[in-house]
């Protein structure tokens, strides 16, 4: 390793690498938009140059040569000697590549790829020396390996000639600093270098980017935090000498009472005084002493935080290379936007969002964006636009990509559901186009009419969707059939701190995520309805159903009411809201999220934990969960885990089976299935759903789907499996995927049976019951 006086010579190089490559790609979209534009080609200059002279540092000759000759390039286009040809752009894109591939290796592995890479790297030197506008012939020639010269030494001058080459060396750092360093200096650097080289390799340490202001900030701060820690002995050290004087002044008052003399009294009565002068002026220091120490710490804190986050442009820099090359692949113009790159997001929540956009983007270019010929012949501009935007809205991070091109067809949805059997004909043809957009969110669901390289295999769009459930988000998508689609995200800004609503339930405080809170409510007793044995109140002419958040949860106590008014948490969206009666709301915090211990497992209803402001846990509730668990028993009349244990006490001979589908037209296929049977069922709408009702109820036996949000059919049956109670559970699983890998995954999580949804039309899924379970005896 190239370590010399504790640095990593080969990692500061990639991490130049990485951020001039970043600036010679963006310089270059820009260049080829806009060529009558120079003012890109400056930066374009010093990255190339810039990592010429590092990769001569570290002693990466093919890097010196290719950075070299895109040098060359960009000097010939600065001076006018040549235009920034589409050619051109490609050559220099595709010798930024190959630079940045050194980003993601190890010091080691450079010689080698150097060797593998040497023809590539010849035939682009060569290329990029070529005039820029060239017949197919000379362009082809260009291709071409290039006679092999000897390597370039470290020590050529900047004006020299840089030939092609075959190989390369990686100096040590004594070696690369050697033309910089005078020979004492380095020997002792060699003699240094050497046992570090030999040392052993360490375990990999996990970094991070920090802005270096930020950085600052945190420690001065820090110093800040450590000054004010020192004060505390003094606030110490006067507590004690207050304490000694309240003893004396105690002592001397009890003594002047038994004597009953006058002048000791008045005596006792100084000394209180100035005890009081005392307590007060101390007083005054210890407020100050918490005050600063609470606005340092809180500072510190938001300044900690702040270092998890980073612009959103991190997340999109390969974006616009991406669709450049994808709309010259197929064909097309786009005009690709990013706005809000500087909004803050979480370093975690970023690192996932790259599948999500990619997906969407691809699509976007696949099956929205038109070709130039076809946007003409509807009056539209030959341009496509696509548009990538992030901001904060309501406590969220929002963002939106849409694309101007054809939109999507709800009535083609709607043929494929029905052609899928995921709907019937007659349930299809009720759906609005809100509900059929839905679907494009289905596993292996699409609507391309052939499957391409870039997209149409259905496989896109649901792994959006589950990313989003999996960050705590949600998706969306907007469609005008031929005026462009939009895709909505809406995720947590950090999964590190979240802005939390505090409510009293049956005398316990838990937190609510206020993101996820549609509304909170102050009403009268007197306007909550009993209809058909459930409660609900009117809000904004809508009837909103209500159940007690202490029976829901598991804890015992009564509602509250104050002067006949009760507390409501309204939550959900607006076409699908449910209330939870509380005792009250003690307002907002920033808290800290902090996972649940893994030996507890995953708990009902329950999504994170946190500390109050007086050091005790609190429970972030998890308002996914809630809301399955309501709509549960507000349309069944009966909470999780109740009817279970209710009728598992009865003693009967039916077999009791838990149905697992987040498709209600599958699952209640399902249902109506087992119950011609002669079983009892009970549905589940996710895997997490169906975990709950597992470990809360008896159960003879589990059908549960494999893709579905927040635990999907395979952790499901391996999470079962793990407790001793389930070892012997049958399970059958039932999917849409029917691959042998699908298959195989399946049975190695623990399933008894893997059957397709096919199997409905025969009498498959009727014999897999029987066989498992064996026939009802009711």
């Amino acid at each position: 390793m190239s370590g010399f006086g504790g640095l990593d010579l080969f990692e500061l190089f990639k991490s130049e690498v990485e951020t001039h490559g970043a600036a010679l790609n963006d310089g270059l979209l820009l260049l080829e938009r806009n060529m009558n534009d120079p003012a890109p080609i400056a930066g374009l200059m010093r990255a190339a140059h810039s990592i010429k002279g590092a990769a001569r540092v570290v002693g990466i000759d093919v890097v010196v040569a290719l950075a070299h000759a895109m040098e060359d390039a960009i000097v010939r286009v600065q001076k006018g000697m040549e235009a920034c040809t589409s050619m051109r752009a490609d050559q220099l894109l595709q010798a930024t590549d190959m630079l940045t591939q050194l980003v993601a290796m190890k010091e080691a592995e450079v010689p080698a790829w150097s060797s593998e890479k040497a023809t590539e790297i010849n035939s682009l030197i060569t290329a990029l020396a070529a005039p820029a506008i060239a017949s197919a012939k000379t362009a082809a020639h260009a291709a071409q390996p290039a006679p092999e010269v000897a390597a370039p030494t470290a020590v050529e001058t900047e004006e020299s000639a840089l030939p092609t080459v075959h190989a390369t060396r990686v100096m040590t750092a004594a070696q690369a600093t050697a033309t910089t360093m005078p020979p004492r200096a380095v020997a002792n650097a060699t003699a240094e270098a050497t046992p570090r080289a030999a040392q052993a390799p360490t375990a990999e340490v996990r970094t991070v980017r920090v802005n270096a202001d930020n950085l600052d900030r945190m420690m001065r701060l820090a110093g800040e935090s450590m000054v004010e820690g020192r004060r505390y002995p003094q606030v110490q050290k006067g507590l004690r000498e207050l304490t000694s004087r309240v003893r004396s002044a105690r002592d001397a008052m009890d003594s002047a009472s038994r004597r009953k003399q006058a002048a000791d009294m008045e005596e006792a009565q100084r000394q209180l005084v100035a005890l009081e002068a005392a307590l007060l002026q101390h007083t005054n220091l210890l407020e100050s002493t918490f005050r600063r120490t609470e606005e340092v710490g809180t500072r510190l804190y938001h300044e900690v935080i702040g270092s998890r986050m980073r612009p959103f442009g991190d997340a999109t820099a390969g974006f616009p290379r991406m669709v450049r090359d994808l709309a010259k692949r197929l064909g097309k113009q786009v005009r690709f936007d990013v706005e809000g790159v500087q909004t803050p997001v979480d370093r975690d929540i970023l690192a996932r969002l790259d599948a999500p956009l990619n997906h969407i983007l691809r699509n976007a270019m696949d099956h929205g964006v038109e070709t130039p010929e076809r946007r003409q012949s509807v009056g539209k501009s030959s341009t496509a636009l696509l548009r990538l935007e992030a901001r904060h809205h309501a406590g969220m991070l929002e963002v939106r990509i849409r694309d101007d091109g054809n939109g999507i067809d709800p009535e083609r949805v709607r043929t494929k559901v029905i052609e899928r059997r995921l709907q019937s004909e007659s349930m299809a043809k009720g759906l609005g186009k809100a509900e059929l957009l839905e679907f494009l969110f289905l596993p292996g669901f699409s609507t391309a009419s052939a499957v391409t390289e870039v997209s149409g295999r259905g496989v896109g769009l649901d792994v959006v969707h589950q990313t989003m459930r999996d960050l705590g988000g949600s998706v969306r998508v907007e469609s005008e059939p031929g005026r462009g689609t939009t895709f909505v995200m809406s995720l947590p800004i950090t999964l590190s701190v979240i802005r939390a609503a505090l409510v009293l339930v049956s005398g316990e405080t838990v937190a609510f995520p206020l993101a996820r809170i549609e509304r909170i409510v102050r009403t009268h007793r007197d306007q909550l309805q009993r209809t058909e044995g459930k409660l609900q109140f009117d809000l904004d002419g809508q009837a909103i159903g209500v159940l007690r958040a202490g029976e829901l949860l598991g804890i015992d106590g009564d509602t509250l009411e104050h002067d006949g008014m009760v507390s409501i948490l309204v939550i959900g969206n607006e076409q699908d809201r449910s209330g939870l009666l509380v005792d009250g709301f003690l307002g907002e915090r920033d808290l800290v999220v902090r996972p649940i211990d893994a030996r507890l497992g995953r708990v009902a209803h329950v999504a994170a934990a946190a500390i109050d402001d007086d050091g005790l846990p609190l429970l972030v509730m998890d308002v996914e969960d809630l809301l399955v668990s309501i709509r549960r028993g507000l349309s069944d009349g009966v909470l999780r885990g109740v009817s279970a244990a209710t009728l598992a006490a009865g003693g009967r001979g039916r077999k009791r089976i838990l149905v697992a589908d987040d498709s209600i037209t599958v699952r209640e296929v399902e249902r109506q299935m087992l119950l011609r049977l002669g079983h009892d069922v009970e549905v589940a709408v996710d895997g997490m759903d169906a975990w709950n009702q597992l470990r809360n109820g008896q159960f003879d036996m589990l059908v549960t789907d494999v893709d579905m949000p927040r635990m999907n059919g395979i952790e499901l049956v391996r999470t079962l499996r793990a407790e001793a109670r389930f070892a012997t559970l049958p399970v059958a699983i039932v999917s849409y995927k029917d691959r042998d890998e699908d298959r195989a995954a399946g049975m190695q999580a623990g399933a008894n049976a893997y059957l397709t949804k096919g199997s409905f039309q025969d009498q498959t899924f009727i014999a897999t019951i029987n066989d498992l379970i064996g026939d009802s005896v009711a």
